[in-house]
């Protein structure tokens, strides 16, 4: 029989790399987030005492797939609500008890048009649903990301989030929204959501909005694998822009960190270690995206990572068409964030005094005066031009918004740096 801390660990693991698909999973079979989510938990809980008894079964996702399964309907039994929810579970469970069945088996091992965070993915992003709660809710519900991490993604309060993800289950359990993938002549009409999604798991994960590491590559990944399915169903040009920039920004995440995970700035890292693979893979597929000529916001993005990619060192770095990448990207999708990005862009080409005007200029935005990349940015031109008194106050600022511990480090010695 297997110790308890095997079970344990084992358990542990699955949550951390499983639970989301299980989860999908189980409100595909249920119809119901809340129920899923609970029906989730009590598979787990289970799992602990009785695989102590029965062994860790071959597949342990099935398994808790198909006690989670059995939890709902128990649950719903004591809560004297059989109708015709229970009734149709019933009739169409092929055994009673709690066990990974041919049938269950099947249901999360399906093919790539048969993924069930996939199928999520797109129920989340239904027309009927407005598109910032589609992305918050597919966010939450999809990826696992805390309601605080979401509003840090959109820079909105957690309880402004909160309300949003509410209204999205809502109108997902009154409309009846069907839990299913669109046929292939609308699965275009849902593409941007769906991207949005991916594109915001990824930045979480690329660096987190706050806690004590700065990579979170289990979102990482996922993302990466979701943007995979969805270019198999639909090989649109954005779709394979946004996998390139995924892959290119993934190539740097060793050279991003220390061993002590702090972070080290990209003219600093050290490029042997990046993933010349991944490179290769990403560049191949921003010159695809770009080869269609519909150039979009995703590609215009990876085609900035290409450049960055391209650069042996950084004093190699090709600012003049990283800027006109950026004048494009403002043009195509116009937002407070791109400009600050493009204002680091003509700062690193023009010289610190040129980065510290435009970025003075932003500091007027209310989403830019709250954000702390945009003081951490200001406080960087500033010690560059020699002003060090108020790069400090810069880096303070940036100090008291970060919320992730690694960036709060890096803004501390500079700090400290700045003032020995």
């Amino acid at each position: 029989m297997p110790t308890h801390a095997l079970i344990q660990s084992t358990l542990d693991e699955l949550y951390r790399t499983e639970a989301r698909r299980i989860y999908a999973t189980l409100i595909r079979l249920l119809g119901d987030f809340n129920l899923a989510e609970e029906a989730m938990h009590e598979a787990f809980s289970s799992a602990l005492t009785q695989w102590q008894n029965d062994g860790i079964p071959d597949n342990p996702r099935a398994w808790l797939v198909s006690t989670g399964r059995f939890k709902a309907i128990d649950q719903i039994r004591r809560q004297q609500r059989h109708g015709e929810i229970v009734s149709e579970m019933l009739a169409s469970s092929v055994q009673e008890e709690p066990m990974a069945s041919p049938e269950l088996t099947s249901l999360i091992e399906e093919d790539v048009l048969e993924d069930d965070q996939l199928r999520l993915i797109f129920t989340c992003c239904h027309p009927s649903i407005d598109q910032k709660v589609q992305v918050a809710l597919t966010l939450r519900e999809v990826c696992g990301l805390t309601t605080e991490e979401v509003a840090s993604a959109f820079l909105v309060s957690p309880s402004t989030m909160a309300q949003r993800i509410v209204r999205g289950k809502s109108k997902i359990r009154d409309a009846k929204v069907p839990f299913e993938l669109p046929e292939s002549d609308q699965l275009s009409d849902r593409l941007e959501s769906v991207l949005s999604v991916i594109y915001l798991v990824y930045n979480e994960g690329y660096s987190a909005s706050s806690g004590d590491v700065l990579i979170r590559s289990e979102l990482t990944l996922e993302a990466i694998r979701l943007a995979c399915l969805v270019r198999s169903l639909l090989p649109d040009s954005e779709v394979t822009g946004l996998l390139a920039l995924m892959l290119l920004n993934e190539s740097r995440r060793i050279a991003r960190t220390d061993d002590q995970g702090d972070i080290i700035l990209l003219e600093d890292q050290d490029r042997r270690l990046w993933d010349d693979e991944l490179i290769k893979e990403g560049s191949l597929l921003v010159q695809e995206a770009i080869a269609t000529r519909d150039i979009g916001f995703y590609t215009l993005q990876a085609a900035i990572a290409a450049v960055h990619a391209e650069a042996k060192d950084a004093s190699e770095t090709d600012w003049h068409q990283i800027v006109s990448l950026y004048s494009l990207l403002l043009q195509v999708a116009p937002s407070p964030v791109i400009e600050l990005n493009r204002a680091v862009a003509v700062g690193m080409r023009d010289g610190p005094e040129a980065g510290i005007e435009l970025v003075e200029g932003l500091l007027s935005n209310p989403v830019l005066s709250n954000y702390h990349l945009t003081y951490a940015t200001y406080g960087e031109f500033l010690q560059r031009a020699g002003r060090k008194t108020e790069a400090v106050g810069a880096f303070e600022q940036a100090l008291h918004l970060a919320k992730q511990t690694p960036e709060q480090r890096i803004l501390r010695r500079k700090i400290e740096h700045l003032c020995s």
